[in-house]
């Protein structure tokens, strides 16, 4: 990521390590555990915010939360399947 945006690339590569790293909140989130989806969506927010030095806008939250929510769906896809 640069500066000032969010590149996808960077997002999901990003985001693809928040899984990893908490994974106990991933299987949570998939058993609809309380507290799990706010978790894993405000580490996204938080390495985000780290990464580019700055607040992010509405916009780039709702993207990291867009983006975070259909890689936690593809996982709980394979995973059910």
């Amino acid at each position: 990521m640069d500066e000032t945006s969010l590149e996808p690339a960077a997002l999901d590569e990003m985001l693809g390590g928040i899984i990893r790293d908490n994974q106990e909140k991933v299987v949570g989130w998939m058993r609809e555990e309380p507290g799990c989806w706010g978790h894993l969506a405000g580490k996204g927010v938080a390495a985000c915010r780290q990464e580019l030095g700055r607040p992010l806008t509405d916009g780039e939250r709702r993207l990291v939360w867009h983006r975070l929510w259909w890689w936690l769906e593809q996982i709980k896809g394979q995973t059910l399947s």
